[in-house]
């Protein structure tokens, strides 16, 4: 199995957990060996999605922005401003989300055991305070590599640059970028706040986590073993998203003391929705009728 982050992210220990559970539930038959940092694809997520497509590897956790660049509906669920908070994502995603994505996943040859979490996503950069879209005019950030999250960041007036997480922190120090955008755990458990100065909190994307297993692979499981990994799975999701959800306020609370955080109000976040309108007119017929309903607000 892989992930995309570090060793310290609640995404290995989401990881750990699960293959604690297959061995245990398999009585040892069931061995789970996790590489953090997309070793196995040279740190590129959307090879190492592929490579879950092609049975080199058995598990991932993915973002669905990564799953975008194959495939634009994925990007739906992470249309900026969607959610106003957790309770809303977890609704919509209990009410025809997750069955959403399970049937977009199979299309590519990929069996989705569930969704974990990164969380909402932030920015940070070297700057500035952000708390208008005119403060995003000209800032070199690094974004996700989805087409979706280079033209919100191009409708906003900035120059949005894509890259290998890996390469992120390097960057950031010597300067090729001024920003970059991603959860409280991201930015934390890689050490971002040692080389940003400014956070804003406005919680503008929600980015679940997909747990995907290689679709062949698991059909030649049998009936048994096949609720192993899906009991697993589903509980392994649970401790993941909710040790994400406990460490958000302590993770928070120690980026204050290395950074100027600023929280948006609800006028602030209502000018970004309000000049992000023409992203939302483009993106519709890319998501589909049928993928956007899903994901909607319930």
């Amino acid at each position: 199995m892989t992930i995309t982050v570090s060793e310290t992210s609640t995404w290995y220990a989401g990881a750990e957990k699960f293959g604690e559970l297959l061995d245990e539930k398999s009585d040892g038959r069931m061995k789970l060996s996790i590489f953090a940092n997309e070793q196995l694809s040279g740190g590129d997520p959307a090879a190492g999605v592929e490579m879950l497509a092609n049975g080199d590897k058995a598990f991932s956790y993915n973002s669905p922005i990564i799953y975008s660049g194959i495939d634009p509906r994925f990007s739906a669920i992470t249309a900026p401003f969607l959610y106003a908070d957790y309770a809303e994502a977890d609704a919509a995603i209990a009410d025809g989300g997750a069955e959403a994505y399970a049937t977009l996943t199979d299309d590519m040859g990929i069996k989705m055991l569930g969704f974990g979490e990164s969380g909402f996503r932030q920015i940070t950069n070297s700057k500035h305070e952000i708390l208008e879209p005119a403060d995003i005019k000209g800032l070199k950030l690094r974004v996700a590599g989805s087409e979706l999250f280079l033209n919100i960041y191009k409708e906003l007036g900035a120059d949005p640059v894509t890259m290998n997480f890996s390469e992120v922190f390097t960057s950031l120090q010597n300067g090729t970028i001024d920003g970059q955008e991603n959860p409280f755990d991201v930015i934390y458990s890689n050490g971002l706040m040692e080389v940003q100065q400014y956070l804003s909190v406005w919680n503008y994307v929600y980015d679940p986590l997909i747990l995907g297993m290689n679709k062949e692979m698991f059909e030649n499981l049998s009936a048994e073993d096949q609720k192993i990994v899906e009991e697993a799975a589903a509980e392994a999701n649970e401790y993941q998203i909710t040790l994400s959800r406990e460490k958000e306020a302590s993770q928070l609370a120690e980026m204050e003391e290395q950074m100027t955080v600023s929280t948006l109000d609800a006028d602030q976040l209502a000018a970004f929705r309000e000049a992000l309108q023409p992203v939302y007119d483009a993106y519709e017929s890319k998501w589909t009728a049928e993928v956007a309903e899903a994901v909607q607000p319930k």
